[in-house]
């Protein structure tokens, strides 16, 4: 599904970078597409939660695990407390947030709208031994998440992606997105994101500006050509 092109930007380097998929300013529409439905996702989480019930698969990890391994690496060397706050933006079956505890994180929470993928989720991390450490709720991101305390980080691996793709008003989604992670996320947090569809630039541009962060200092990005 994905070439092996793909871009890591942190404030100093950049690691490598594909032109694919790369668009212009302007073109920050795409066409509607069933992968930015909640009913394609409850049920893709439904079949997957049978497989894993039958057969023990944990399912696919979306974009592979190279990027599970490279957002662990990446948070790691920031050397941030490992009680800090973590929250994975459509969790989905959770082996992000999985590796992040078998890296000493404890206080992960993990949110997705497919009541599915949530037990799914809670079914893997029973599994690896690491249920303590991450709290699930099946929540929508976009209205019912409403969290006590903001977090020090924030993770989104194919959420964004996904609501750029709703056929029900994706334009204004993109929109409520940024405001919903302005409310969860501290003012000095980290904004994690991995992504097959947008640049550095156009994310920048949705998220940058004083809107989550004022540089790229607080924003790590992952892109993946198609």
């Amino acid at each position: 599904m994905f070439s092996s092109g793909h871009m890591i930007m942190t404030p100093r380097k950049v690691l490598a970078l594909s032109p694919a998929h790369r668009m212009s300013e302007e073109e920050e529409e795409f066409s509607p597409s069933v992968l930015g439905t909640k009913e394609h996702w409850d049920a893709v989480y439904s079949r997957e939660l049978k497989t894993f019930e039958d057969y023990g698969d944990e399912g696919e990890v979306w974009f592979g695990e190279g990027s599970v391994t490279r957002v662990v690496k990446w948070l790691n060397a920031q050397k941030l407390p490992l009680s800090s706050a973590v929250v994975d933006i459509g969790t989905g079956n959770g082996k992000l947030l999985v590796q992040l505890a078998k890296s000493g994180y404890s206080n992960l929470t993990g949110i997705d709208y497919c009541s599915g993928a949530i037990a799914l989720a809670q079914s893997i991390c029973d599994k690896e031994g690491v249920s303590q450490r991450v709290k699930l709720q099946v929540a929508d991101f976009l209205g019912s998440f409403a969290p006590a305390e903001q977090y020090d980080v924030a993770l989104d691996k194919g959420t964004f992606d996904a609501i750029s793709l709703d056929p029900a008003g994706a334009k204004d989604k993109c929109l409520q997105y940024v405001q919903a992670l302005r409310r969860v996320i501290r003012p000095d947090g980290i904004f994690i994101i991995t992504s097959c569809n947008w640049t550095r630039d156009q994310l920048l541009q949705h998220f940058g500006n004083g809107k989550i962060c004022d540089s790229s200092e607080k924003f790590f990005y992952t892109f993946f050509g198609s």
